[in-house]
């Protein structure tokens, strides 16, 4: 799929995404609640949190290629009965194999992604190695090494499906493991982590804007509080290619 077609859908959000000069204006900008999830929230209440406002969750399906989350499937086919626009993530393990190869994996264990109006293209999250192996915080990896394997996991997710994932990192992780590289702003959609009050902060690369951000690890219903930038008709758009 062409860049212009990718980003139609964010048009009406980005001349939203102007900043005003009042900062008043800039607290009435359209969000839409959501949440993301994995086995570690065993119990969460997806209708709750639809009948709380929600109208999203991301869902972790796999990490590196041999990792299969085992709550997937049912968070899943509870988040769809919710009638939430749900979709899976990747959880990258860089040092393990090949960008191309954890794609794969990812896209014949849930994350693929259909025209239906309510699947989101999948996410790869980039973040610091948690493991005491596997080549540090970095996971051994020169900054361009870690541009090239991004590189290889986005070209083969959008190869497969005609839509690019999304990229969840950090502003600080982005900066020390890519060299704050500008690829990609251009293609994937940006979903930033910062737990804070004070908003998403700095947003790293290229991206020029968020449009998923990650705020805190405590949602009410389970797992993690998310916040799409844009209104409902954004986040539908971007569901549906």
């Amino acid at each position: 799929m062409k860049t212009s077609t990718l980003w139609a859908w964010s048009q009406a959000a980005v001349a939203a995404l102007a900043l005003p000069s009042s900062p008043a204006r800039i607290e009435e900008r359209a969000t839409v609640p959501g949440f993301d999830v994995s086995h570690y929230q065993a119990s969460v209440n997806f209708v709750g949190a639809y009948n709380s406002g929600a109208r999203f969750v991301i869902i972790k399906a796999t990490e590196g290629t041999t990792y299969i989350d085992p709550k997937f499937s049912s968070h899943y086919t509870s988040a769809t009965s919710a009638r939430l626009i749900r979709g899976g993530y990747h959880f990258a393990r860089p040092s393990s194999s090949t960008g191309s190869a954890q794609a794969t994996f990812f896209l014949a264990h849930g994350g693929g992604w259909s025209p239906d109006g309510i699947t989101l293209p999948g996410m790869l999250d980039m973040e610091y190695n948690p493991s005491s192996t596997g080549g540090g915080s970095c996971y051994g990896l020169s900054q361009p090494a870690m541009v090239a394997w991004i590189r290889s996991f986005v070209d083969t997710y959008q190869s497969r499906t005609g839509r690019w994932p999304m990229i969840y990192t950090t502003n600080d992780w982005w900066v020390t493991c890519t060299g704050n590289s500008a690829a990609f702003s251009g293609t994937c959609p940006l979903v930033l982590a910062r737990y804070s009050s004070a908003g998403p902060g700095p947003v790293p690369g290229a991206w020029g804007y968020h449009t998923i951000w990650q705020k805190d690890a405590a949602y009410a219903y389970g797992g993690d509080s998310d916040e799409f930038n844009g209104g409902l008709a954004g986040l539908q758009k971007l569901a549906s290619g």
